[in-house]
């Protein structure tokens, strides 16, 4: 199977930005830790600061692949163009954050992309990704 691990603004400072809340792992260690775990499975593994730059992959992962994991960072609370994107693509969506947006600042407790995705994961840290992974390997077998 072949799943797209898509990530947000400031998700490349995983492991210095704010580690009481996002840990300590970076995201390069991240998707390594991964791409080993579901070795069986090809992952793709893309991050990026720019709105479009997720709505890109989203198009072009999103009719081709067996699921998308995506962490959209500060778009969650928002992107209603990402929202879009994810509800016009035929792949399954996981939403992953790795704190726990509803107990956060108010701005952050709401996401717009929670209704267009198939499963949501908040508040795990980073064994969110893996958790969604999971998840959508379940789903298909």
């Amino acid at each position: 199977m072949k799943f797209l691990i898509l990530n947000g603004p400031n998700l490349n400072l995983l492991g210095k930005r704010e580690p009481e809340i996002y840990g300590h792992q970076t995201l390069n260690e991240l998707s390594a830790q991964l791409s080993q775990t579901f070795s069986e499975h090809t992952l793709v593994h893309h991050q990026t600061n720019h709105e479009g730059g997720l709505i890109d992959k989203l198009h072009q992962y999103g009719f081709t692949c067996d699921g998308i994991v995506i962490n959209p960072g500060g778009y969650t609370h928002t992107s209603i163009a990402i929202r879009d994107a994810i509800a016009g693509i035929s792949t399954p969506v996981i939403e992953v954050h790795i704190s726990d947006i509803t107990q956060r600042e108010a701005f952050r407790q709401h996401s717009y992309v929670t209704e267009v995705c198939a499963h949501h994961i908040i508040g795990k840290g980073v064994a969110g990704y893996a958790l969604a992974l999971d998840w959508l390997i379940e789903q298909s077998a």
